[in-house]
């Protein structure tokens, strides 16, 4: 396991693909990433991807799935620990299809797009987060939760350099 947590981190390729299929860059908000007031969360650490419920989704890029499960927040959810170590939240799902430290590849279905967890009576859409477990100091600012903002990347910037 170790081995292969050093592989992800050092050799596994970090090219990103849109998570929820069919979806273009008109069905997020740009500008939603650390967007303050957020409901229970404060601070919006993520992007939201808005689709049919049940819109099939597959991972951004590759992995091993950390967790795939259910919160009270995020309802149902999956976290990847992806290439350079970093963490990739999904949430909201209808449904999970990911299991618990299996291997993941960009092409394998991970779950449906949902309004679960806090998401309830919302439209259906994918919470898509990404969480660096090395901060990154240099990114703190004197927003509402500023000092969060070492651990979390702005996954819009991701997505927008999808071809």
């Amino acid at each position: 396991m170790i081995l292969t947590i050093i592989f992800i981190g050092f050799l596994f390729p970090q090219k990103f693909q849109m998570p929820v299929k069919g979806a273009t860059s008109k069905d997020y908000n740009p500008d939603s990433f650390w967007y303050y007031p957020w409901g229970k969360s404060v601070t919006h650490k993520g992007v939201d991807i808005f689709a049919p419920e049940g819109t099939q989704l597959y991972p951004t890029t590759g992995g091993i799935v950390i967790y795939s499960g259910k919160i009270e927040l995020g309802g149902n959810v999956i976290l990847v620990l992806g290439p350079k170590w970093r963490l990739h939240y999904y949430a909201h799902l209808q449904e999970n299809k990911a299991r618990t430290f299996s291997f993941i590849s960009k092409n394998n279905l991970i779950g449906t797009v949902g309004s679960s967890g806090n998401a309830v009576g919302k439209p259906p859409h994918l919470h898509y987060a990404v969480i660096t477990i090395i901060p990154y100091f240099w990114k703190i600012d004197n927003s509402k939760q500023g000092w969060k903002k070492m651990f979390y990347l702005n996954p819009i910037e991701f997505l927008k350099s999808i071809d």
